[in-house]
């Protein structure tokens, strides 16, 4: 774990420690300069008038005159000792970025993994929110006015980012051994408070932007406009939904079963919220204008996820049963060149990778007998979904699509470029379904599926770690953790 990943470690321990060696130094110093000035003060001189009414003790120290000194170096002690323990305490219980808590309080692991994965579910949903804020900001204001707000965005993004990387690994079980599990649980919250700290720095400056301190109508107008837009497109949703219905297998459109009558409460919720703005703003009220405002901003953008999963399934259902016959064409010809590298051996292949964004072992590296028991193996699975088209019944594009890139990319050597283009099509499908899932209920989904999400995401991004297989799997999964604390907790947005 390197310390730029992990926020929240210990700094300035020396620090700390001569700070209390000095207070300790200041408490008994001030004891020994209250003796020095006030013992000569107070003791009686030998030839003074009333030297013969103070009783004088063996040694010639008089017992009244140490009294005081010495009750203030106690309360000095006292207090250099509370300043040290409230110090302590404070060190122990800090989640900041700043402080370790997580790491020297000696809190129980099991402790710190939720406060851990609390605090990656606040910052999701505050950057949730945010973001769809700035959406209906987006609608009436300069882009360039909205430049400060959307690179506090970007940059609570990479925070929260980073946290959810720590995450992935912590529940692969690295780092191992419980210290560094303490820093990497020290790190996530730390890197959470960081992007809680970015958002919630610009939220005052973006309300006034936006008009809601003094004059929330015109971002009123905003969102009654856009309320109307979805109250349209949501009337033909479940027309949409049949269509698919009849036209794909019943399993093709499971993942927005429902999101019709979903995006119709939520739009029945906006409706309310909506008419108390628009009387508290009549009324002058804007501090409460704005609040309902922001409620049914958050509605709408709810219903707007809804909408869009069902349009953007119906797209992607279309795309990939045309690409699938093309998919098919490519998936024979790897499996030719992977016959041809079995029958010789396992010479004279490509030797690229075993599939186009999948970091498997490469194709030339594979034993001879694993070789021919891949091809064996595909050769069944592309039989199988050959049947499936030609049967005449309704099918899932999508999944048979999946079925064949699965089968044939262990060993393909990168000759039919059309395997990469339908990965590519399942990861993002994937990915997209179980972001809208997480957004529409995230009111009760947890933190292992937004982490599953957030890596998914991580691998599906261009560059050396893509992994599309992996981003397929990895959304899949998130999907199915959402669904389960939904089935747990109920359905709260």
């Amino acid at each position: 774990m390197t310390p730029s990943l992990i926020r929240g470690r210990t700094r300035r321990g020396k620090g700390q420690i001569a700070a209390r060696i000095a207070q300790g130094v200041l408490g008994g110093g001030i004891a020994v300069l209250w003796l020095c000035l006030v013992l000569p003060r107070v003791t009686p001189r030998a030839d003074g008038p009333v030297a013969g009414a103070v009783a004088r003790e063996e040694g010639g120290t008089y017992t009244a005159d140490l009294v005081l000194p010495l009750v203030a170096a106690v309360a000095v002690l006292a207090l250099a000792a509370y300043g040290y323990l409230r110090r302590n305490r404070r060190a122990v219980t800090r989640t900041t970025p700043a402080g370790t808590g997580a790491v020297a309080g000696g809190a129980p692991l099991t402790d710190l993994d939720a406060r851990a994965c609390a605090a990656l579910v606040e910052a999701d949903d505050a950057l949730r929110a945010r973001r769809a804020e700035l959406g209906f900001a987006a609608a009436r204001l300069d882009p360039a006015d909205l430049e400060p707000y959307e690179r506090a965005v970007r940059a609570a993004g990479t925070e929260l980012r980073a946290a959810f990387a720590i995450r992935q690994r912590y529940d692969g079980g690295v780092p191992g051994d419980e210290m560094a599990r303490r820093q990497a649980l020290a790190g996530i919250v730390g890197r959470c408070a960081e992007a809680r700290r970015r958002l919630d720095a610009e939220e005052a400056g973006l309300a006034r932007l936006r008009g809601l301190d003094r004059a929330p109508g015109a971002a009123l107008e905003v969102a009654e406009g856009r309320f109307r837009e979805l109250a349209g497109r949501t009337t033909g949703l479940a027309a949409t939904l049949d269509a698919l219905r009849e036209r794909f297998a019943p399993g093709a459109s499971a993942s927005v079963t429902g999101f019709p009558e979903l995006a119709k409460d939520r739009l029945v919720s906006a409706t309310t919220r909506l008419n108390e703005a628009r009387q508290s703003t009549d009324l002058g009220q804007s501090d409460r204008a704005a609040g309902h405002l922001r409620a049914a901003e958050d509605a709408i953008a709810g219903a707007a996820v809804l909408v869009a999963g069902v349009d953007r399934l119906a797209g992607e259902l279309t795309a990939a049963a045309a690409l699938l016959p093309a998919t098919l064409t490519g998936a024979e010809a790897e499996l030719a060149g992977a016959r041809e590298r079995a029958a010789g051996g396992g010479a004279g292949g490509v030797g690229g990778e075993a599939g186009a964004g999948s970091r498997a072992v490469p194709v030339a590296d594979v034993p001879v007998a694993e070789l021919r028991a891949r091809v064996r193996q595909a050769d069944v699975v592309l039989g199988g979904v050959r049947e499936e088209l030609t049967a005449g019944r309704a099918y899932d594009p999508v999944e048979l699509l999946r079925r064949t890139v699965r089968a044939v990319l262990p060993v393909a050597d990168g000759r039919a470029g059309v395997l990469g283009a339908a990965a590519l099509l399942l990861a993002r499908h994937a990915t997209a379904a179980a972001d809208d899932f997480v957004a529409t209920h995230r009111g009760v989904v947890a933190a292992e599926a937004r982490t599953r999400l957030a890596e998914a995401r991580r691998l599906l991004a261009p560059g050396p770690e893509t992994d599309l297989l992996a981003a397929d799997d990895l959304a899949r999964q998130a999907r199915h953790l959402a669904e389960q604390d939904v089935r747990l907790h109920g359905t709260r947005g």
